[in-house]
């Protein structure tokens, strides 16, 4: 049952539930006793007084119970499609030589700049109402396909607006280092000054800025530039992340694990190394199976490496419109299992708690515990395993977001 409409102030009980807490499935049913917004308390079913169900409404009973969903790692926000890069890649053509041609992202970047800040919310508001269908309640959405001061703020202001607009938490991430402008040919420590002392510090007063990220690869910028950024990002009080060690080991992650970053993402060509440094910092490895699959990728992320290391993994979509045009966390779910080999508990904590961790939100965000806001889950499945096994859309029978039950 889907349940009925409710203010974070009514009591509410989702009774007999399988329970995923964020960390571990509970092995018996559970009920879930919801009040003022928080979760006031989990317990047994067995336990479970007698004259709750008289005196307390029943929002949920039976099924899988889990944190809400967290999508760390999104480009949400964009103008236009790659469609037609989709089919050369088919035809053999590789993303860096459609790069180089001028496509990839700056073919989305003209697109975007083309796009009015209300074209952009237009188009992006679907694919948000899908990822909140599909058990998001967090979610991170970067800029990048601005490379302007006048275009980056568009899109981060278009991230806020979705933000105060749909039930979901939105934490915006500015990646101005994400490619270089065509004006800017040939000059990227130029375009690198430009980011680092007129682009971070305006939008950074705007408070349009959660984390700062980069791209660390040998067709973006080189590791002294990214460098350049984290030093002003810190300057800020800002957080810092990075696109690494995706096509190439450029050590990116030894670079973010010397600025505590949040989070190193897609990491396939990570090495011992570049594992051991962000082990010490704490640093979570962000997986990205959904941009492993479109690009057809064959350089597998070190996973097991990661787990002896005891490296948190975050799961997330990388939802963009060339690398990873996919719109659906759960899937990802299914991807980290059947192409990385995470275990279905795994792939559940890299959505939920360890995603939370790479947005630093872990003491808030992703785990069902008592006292805790009340954002959660309720699917139709009897293990928390299914919803890695299979790809099975409109599972999702209620969804908590902040103690209020949204509509479906």
């Amino acid at each position: 049952m889907t349940g009925t409409s409710t203010t974070p102030h009514q009591t509410q009980l989702w009774v007999g539930v399988r329970l995923f807490d964020g960390t571990r499935t509970h092995d018996e049913p559970m009920t879930l006793v919801v009040a003022d917004g928080r979760i006031k308390q989990m317990l047994p079913s067995s336990k479970q007084p007698a004259q709750w169900e008289s005196d307390w409404p029943v929002a949920g009973r039976g099924g899988v119970v889990t944190p809400g969903l967290i999508d760390c790692h999104t480009h949400l926000v964009f103008g236009g499609n790659r469609a037609g890069e989709f089919e050369q890649r088919l035809e053999g053509v590789s993303y860096a030589e459609i790069a180089a041609q001028g496509g990839g992202i700056l073919s989305t970047v003209n697109a975007t700049r083309s796009a009015s800040e209300d074209d952009l919310f237009a188009s992006a508001k679907p694919r948000l109402e899908a990822l909140i269908a599909d058990g998001v309640t967090t979610i991170e959405i970067k800029s990048g396909y601005g490379l302007s001061l006048e275009h980056e703020r568009k899109m981060l202001r278009v991230a806020r607006r979705l933000g105060r607009e749909l039930p979901v938490d939105v934490m915006t991430t500015f990646l101005g280092a994400h490619a270089l402008p065509p004006e800017y040919k040939g000059r990227a420590d130029d375009y690198i000054t430009d980011v680092c002392e007129h682009m971070l510090p305006a939008l950074a007063a705007e408070q349009l800025v959660d984390a700062v990220d980069v791209f660390c690869e040998n067709i973006a910028f080189s590791i002294d530039q990214c460098e350049r950024v984290f030093t002003a990002s810190k300057q800020h009080g800002l957080p810092v992340k990075g696109h690494v060690e995706q096509l190439s080991n450029q050590h990116g992650s030894e670079l973010c694990a010397q600025y505590q970053a949040l989070s190193v993402d897609h990491i396939e060509w990570l090495d011992e190394a570049g594992i051991a440094a962000i082990q010490r910092s704490g640093t979570v490895a962000t997986l990205l199976p959904g941009a492993f699959y479109t690009l057809r990728d064959t350089t597998l992320p070190p996973v097991e490496k990661l787990r002896q290391a005891g490296v948190p993994m975050a799961v997330a979509t990388d939802a963009n419109p060339g690398s990873s045009p996919i719109f659906q966390l759960t899937l990802m779910l299914n991807m980290a299992c059947t192409l990385f080999r995470l275990t279905p508990t795994e792939a559940l904590q890299g959505v939920t708690q360890n995603a939370a961790r790479a947005l630093g939100l872990g003491d808030t965000h992703g785990l069902l515990a008592e006292g805790h806001a009340a954002t959660f889950c309720h699917w139709q499945a009897d293990h928390p395993a299914e919803l890695a096994y299979s790809v099975q859309p409109n599972r999702l029978l209620s969804r908590v977001f902040k103690g209020e039950l949204t509509p479906l």
